[in-house]
């Protein structure tokens, strides 16, 4: 493999072939820009100017604060972790034309430009709140376009390992692993309504009220009924009785014990008969008061007969909801959903790497990634036809956002070439057209406190 100096580089497997590195005129990200156009839409990332706390004081400031929340939620968005990767992304045609246009003649912010808005503007006690706020906006400004009256939430925590001396990781027994222990809300929608890091070393359920209550005084300020679900962490009589004062119908997951077990001895016996394929299910409902609870709650019981297994499988949910109990229980299962979406932000965003020393660093970390996912989902929600809304977020990634485009650049207009591989131009035009429609929506649609 040879060739002159600065005439691209030939293959010799195939001497037409000839290899140009024009980083500037290339682009593997071009479907940001979409991105980018729903967020306009949505006025989402407008709102960082109102809320965070501008830390700088010098006459030259060449990025703004929306400009640099951008340029580190849409690197996230993109797969890139690092500030060390905004070396190559400040250059990127794509995160130029995203973060303004005085980028795109110019530069986007460079590693050190964002490392220290990460790093030392963000990591401000009032800046850190102030993410929280920005998140729970562009929550509640998705949810105000649905005319659902309920919205539903899932709680539940995380395992995100360490492999340093990050300050507050500890060991988790149960994870078996040196860790910080987060914690996690979501949404029927697949939105992320918010987070918290904590120590490793915490109880699942611990700050669950501090966590919990901003999110049902929105939701209630925004006049939805609201519903929960928990697994087994959260089975508490603190969780019960608050959920009850502010009427909140709930599915938690109970712990078994002697006194629940006694309650489905009649169900405890093999059904007679070959056994079939298909699991044979059976509930049971009643009435039961834990020593620690002030009054008696409604728990239903699962109990599941399979093939090829000695003992059934039993479940216990403690609710208080009037459904059926078969009902409840499939309701209840639909909490799945947010394990999976935890799933998708470890795999598909790689929100699990929280490396800076700091622990104030990597809540504002863990904030940001945060903050793409619901970008990503945003996207997902409102933006994708029928045909491709089964993508999930790593599909989304490979498909849509790592589009390659050649830049062609005019005194008035740069052109993105975009290549037509997953997503051909009608495709990507019906997105648009999509995105479009809710611009008008976001327009009528009442403006939200912030």
């Amino acid at each position: 493999m040879g060739a002159p100096k600065n005439a691209g580089i030939r293959l010799l497997f195939d001497r037409r072939l000839r290899l140009e590195f024009r980083g500037a005129k290339i682009t593997t990200d071009a479907g940001l820009l979409a991105v980018r156009e729903l967020d306009e839409m949505m006025g989402l990332t407008e709102m960082a100017g109102g809320l965070i706390a501008e830390g700088r004081t010098g006459k030259n400031i060449q990025h703004q604060i929306p400009g640099l929340i951008r340029q580190s939620v849409y690197a996230r968005l993109a797969g890139y972790e690092d500030t060390n990767d905004h070396e190559g992304l400040s250059r990127d045609p794509a995160m130029r034309a995203i973060i303004g246009k005085r980028a795109l003649e110019r530069m986007a912010a460079s590693p050190g430009t964002v490392s220290r808005f990460e790093t030392e503007i963000l990591t401000q006690d009032e800046n850190i709140e102030a993410l929280s706020s920005l998140n729970s906006a562009w929550v509640s400004k998705a949810v105000s376009l649905s005319k659902a009256k309920k919205v539903i939430l899932d709680i539940d925590s995380s395992e995100s390992p360490v492999h340093g001396n990050q300050e507050g990781s500890a060991y988790n027994g149960h994870f078996k692993s040196n860790c910080y222990h987060p914690l996690f809300c979501f949404n029927n929608y697949g939105d992320c309504e918010g987070t918290v890091l904590r120590p490793g070393n915490v109880h699942s359920a611990d700050g669950w009220r501090e966590f919990i209550e901003p999110i049902v005084d929105r939701y209630k300020e925004m006049d939805k009924k609201l519903y929960l679900r928990g697994d087994a962490a959260f089975a508490s009589p603190d969780i019960y009785e608050y959920l009850e004062g502010k009427g909140i119908l709930y599915t938690i997951r109970l712990p078994a014990n002697q006194v629940l077990s006694r309650e489905i001895d009649h169900l405890m016996t093999r059904p007679v008969g070959r056994p079939s394929k298909k699991p044979k299910t059976f509930f049971h409902d009643f009435s039961y008061k834990a020593a620690s609870w002030k009054k008696p709650r409604r728990v239903i019981a699962k109990v599941e007969w399979h093939a090829g297994e000695l003992f059934p499988r039993v479940g216990f949910i403690v609710t208080n909801m009037s459904r059926a109990p078969e009902n409840v229980v499939r309701f209840y299962n639909k909490r799945g959903t947010a394990e999976q979406n935890i799933r998708e932000g470890k795999h598909a965003l790689t929100w699990t790497r929280l490396s800076c020393s700091r622990f104030c660093s990597n809540q504002v970390r863990l904030a940001l990634f945060v903050m793409a996912y619901n970008l990503g989902n945003f996207l997902r929600r409102f933006a994708l036809p029928s045909e491709v809304s089964h993508w999930s977020l790593s599909s989304l990634q490979l498909k849509l956002v790592k589009i390659g485009a050649k830049i062609v650049s005019h005194s008035r207009m740069t052109i993105f070439q975009m290549a037509e591989v997953a997503v051909p131009e009608r495709l990507f035009r019906s997105m648009l057209s999509r995105i479009h429609r809710l611009g008008r929506a976001c327009a009528r649609a009442p403006s939200l406190s912030l």
